[in-house]
């Protein structure tokens, strides 16, 4: 019923940009998050934004340099990466909230070459 897919990773030289889309399918829902996972680290959090409001919150590492957006008719959430640095060389994922349910997307490789 539920699906979230997340296109938009590629390779990137250092400094370039990459707007990465996660798209739900089978219902609304309360926020979405981008996490992202690098080899041999944790899942970590980069962005939330609320669906109704558009309240957003980045973590330290990102702010600047990445935004999380929306699109309520498309049910499709954002998010732009500037001036990206090897470091943000990860796996990104897309999460959905509604309620005490929480879904995940398969992923979407983002390499940033130096």
């Amino acid at each position: 019923q539920v699906q979230l897919v997340e296109s938009g990773g590629g390779l990137v030289q250092a400094g370039g940009s990459l707007r990465l889309s996660c798209v739900a399918s089978g219902r609304t829902f309360s926020s979405y998050s981008w996490y992202r996972q690098a080899p041999g680290k944790d899942r970590e959090f980069v962005a939330r934004i609320n669906w109704s409001g558009g309240s957003t919150y980045s973590d330290d590492s990102v702010k600047g340099r990445f935004a999380i957006s929306r699109d309520n008719a498309k049910n499709t959430v954002y998010l732009q990466m500037n001036s990206l640095k090897p470091e943000d060389t990860a796996i990104y994922y897309c999460n959905a909230q509604f309620g005490s349910s929480g879904y995940w997307g398969q992923g979407t490789q983002v390499t940033v070459s130096s």
